[in-house]
C-alpha cells in the first residue's frame, strides 16, 4: 500500500494562480504608487537623486573588481600568449556571476539603504494614507458605515521600537551589525551549497537537494519531490539563478514588510504561519520586483517604488489593524489570510471587488467598521 497522502500534494498556498495574483499586485501597486502626488514631493526628489547616485556608487564598487581581474589578465598576457586561451574569460565571466547570482552584491546594497536612512519606512506610511485616501475616494457615495476601516490612522499609532509607547531606536551601528551577520551567513552558504555542487559524482545532487529543501516548507514534501526531479535535469548555471531568484525574492518581501512588521510585532513563529499562508501571493509580488531592481541604476528607484506600493499590497492580504491596546489579540486572529480564497477567486480586472471589515471599533477619521463583506 503507497503512503502517498494526497493532502501533502496541498499546494493552495504556494499554487500559480496565487503566484500569478501577487504579480498583478505588482502591477496594480505601482500605479496606485504613482497616483499619490505625495510621492513626488522636494523630501522625495532629493531622496531619488540620492538613490541615483547610490545606484552609480553600487555599480562603480562592482566593477572595481572585474576591472582588477581584466587588468590582471592582460598584464599577463604579456609573458603568456592568451589569444587562444578561454580561461581568462571564463574567469571575468565567473566573477560576474558569482557576484550577481550566488552572493547578490547589489541586492544586498540596494536592501541595506532601508537601515541609512528612514525615507523607506515614511514612504510606506505615505502609500497606506494614499490607499485609504483613494479608497474612501472610489466609495464616497456609499454609507459610510458599510465601508471598511482604515489601516494608517491605527497603524501609524504603533511603536516601531521598543515596546508600545516606547520610542527606543536600535543604534545604526548595531542594527547594520545584524544586517551583515544575516547577510554574511546567507551568502557563506549560498556559496558552500555552489562549491559543493562541484564535487564529483555527489555534485549533481548537491543543488536539486538544496532546492528540495527550500520548498519543503513552502509547499509540502511531494511538491518539492518533483521540484527535485526536475532540478536534476537543469543546468547548474540556471539551478544557481532559479534558487537565488527565490531566495533574493523572499529577502526583498521580507525587506518590504519591514515597515508593518516594525509596528504589528509577530514572534519568530507566528511570523513563519503568517509568510506561509500568503507564500503563492508575496514571492509572485517579490520576484516582479526583484526582477526590476536589478536594472542597473534605476533599480534603487524601483526598490522605492517597491516600498510603496507594499502598502497596497497589505490592504490586500491582512486586516486592518485596531488599536495598538487591541494589538496582542489582534495579532493571533490575523496570522491567517481569511479572505484568501475570495481574493484569489476574484476577476482579474477588479482586486477592489473584496473587503473584509473585521473590527467593530471607530476609527479617527469616523468610519467605523463592521463585520460583513462587502463586493463593491
Amino acid at each position: 500500500m503507497s503512503n502517498f497522502d494526497v493532502s501533502n500534494f496541498d499546494v493552495s498556498n504556494f499554487d500559480i494562480n496565487a503566484i500569478l495574483r501577487g504579480a498583478q499586485l505588482t502591477l496594480v501597486g505601482v500605479n496606485r504608487a504613482l497616483q499619490n502626488p505625495g510621492i513626488f514631493t522636494s523630501t522625495h526628489y532629493r531622496q531619488a537623486a540620492i538613490a541615483v547616485a547610490a545606484g552609480i556608487a553600487i555599480r562603480l564598487i562592482l566593477a572595481v573588481p572585474i576591472v582588477g581581474v581584466r587588468i590582471l589578465l592582460w598584464l599577463f598576457s604579456f609573458f603568456i600568449n592568451l589569444d587562444h586561451a578561454q580561461w581568462d574569460d571564463d574567469v571575468s565571466k565567473g566573477l560576474h556571476f558569482l557576484e550577481h547570482s550566488v552572493l547578490q552584491v547589489p541586492f544586498f546594497l540596494m536592501t541595506m539603504m532601508r537601515y541609512i536612512t528612514p525615507t523607506l519606512d515614511e514612504m510606506f506610511m505615505d502609500s497606506l494614507a494614499w490607499v485609504d485616501k483613494t479608497y474612501i475616494q472610489k466609495h464616497k457615495s456609499e454609507d459610510p458605515h458599510n465601508l471598511r476601516a482604515l489601516y494608517y490612522p491605527n497603524l501609524h499609532m504603533y511603536a516601531t521600537h521598543g515596546t508600545q509607547g516606547e520610542k527606543k531606536k536600535t543604534p545604526l551601528k548595531q542594527a547594520l551589525t545584524v544586517y551583515f551577520i544575516k547577510y554574511g551567513r546567507k551568502a557563506a552558504i549560498s556559496l558552500a551549497v555552489v562549491v559543493l555542487s562541484y564535487v564529483p559524482y555527489v555534485g549533481r545532487f548537491v543543488l536539486p537537494a538544496a532546492s528540495f529543501y527550500t520548498f519543503r516548507g513552502s509547499v509540502g514534501t511531494q511538491p518539492a519531490l518533483v521540484i527535485f526531479g526536475t532540478s536534476l535535469l537543469l543546468p547548474r548555471r540556471y539551478l544557481v539563478t532559479f534558487l537565488q531568484s527565490y531566495f533574493s525574492s523572499r529577502t526583498l518581501m521580507r525587506e518590504l514588510l519591514e515597515p508593518y512588521f516594525a509596528r504589528v510585532r509577530y514572534s519568530k513563529e507566528e511570523k513563519k504561519v503568517w509568510f506561509k499562508d500568503r507564500a503563492g501571493v508575496l514571492f509572485g509580488f517579490g520576484l516582479g520586483f526583484f526582477i526590476f531592481v536589478k536594472i542597473p541604476l534605476v533599480g534603487v528607484l524601483i526598490y522605492g517604488l517597491a516600498e510603496a506600493s507594499t502598502a497596497y499590497l497589505i490592504t490586500k492580504i491582512t486586516e486592518p489593524p485596531p488599536a495598538p491596546a487591541e494589538a496582542e489579540q489582534f495579532k493571533k486572529d490575523s496570522l491567517r489570510w481569511k479572505n484568501k480564497h475570495e481574493f484569489l477567486s476574484l476577476p482579474w480586472g477588479d482586486l477592489d471587488a473584496y473587503n473584509i471589515l473585521m473590527h467593530d471599533t471607530k476609527e479617527p477619521s469616523g468610519v467605523r467598521q463592521t463585520p460583513r463583506k462587502q463586493f463593491s
